[in-house]
């Protein structure tokens, strides 16, 4: 592993856990060249996977890209950064495990939308108005229908 302080590849694993979830293995790592310390985080990848843009350009699914854009849409909402890593964590793995290598954008923004809306409601809207280029408010009056009509159905559900 690269010292991202000096840049040399000379470094020594101190320590190393698995998060709670254990799906993956942060490392705590130093420098032998500067002793700087770093954290490492690895995580199983079980397959490489190429997004098909909108424009049709081809490029790697970058999970960091995602997290972003999830965060994005969390910004300013209470919560915990655990069940955010989760969320993307299975969302990763679902995308892995769908037998394709590549996949188009719009099922991606489709998953993560399915993700967000079981997370938190405005996380949802934020994410939804986004990704389906939302121009008027009665787009968002859309969503918002959507998702009171999913509570009143829960309710009815409680209610019986």
């Amino acid at each position: 592993m690269r010292c991202p302080s000096c840049n040399s590849l000379d470094t020594q694993v101190k320590d190393s856990r698995p998060t709670e979830d254990s799906s993956v293995i942060r490392r705590r790592r130093v420098c032998v060249s500067c002793n700087f310390r770093f954290t490492t985080f690895e995580r199983v990848q079980l397959r490489e996977l190429t997004v098909i843009k909108r424009n049709g350009r081809r490029v790697p699914f970058d999970r960091d890209k995602l997290m972003r854009s999830v965060q994005v849409s969390l910004r300013k909402r209470s919560v915990e950064a655990e069940r955010v890593e989760k969320m993307v964590s299975d969302i990763v793995r679902e995308l892995e495990s769908g037998g394709e290598a590549e996949i188009s954008s719009e099922v991606i923004g489709e998953i993560v939308m399915e993700h967000l809306r079981q997370l938190d409601d405005v996380a949802y809207v934020r994410f939804a108005s986004v990704y389906r280029n939302f121009r008027e408010a009665k787009d968002f009056e859309t969503v918002l229908g959507e998702l009171s009509g999913e509570d009143d159905a829960r309710i009815v559900t409680i209610r019986k």
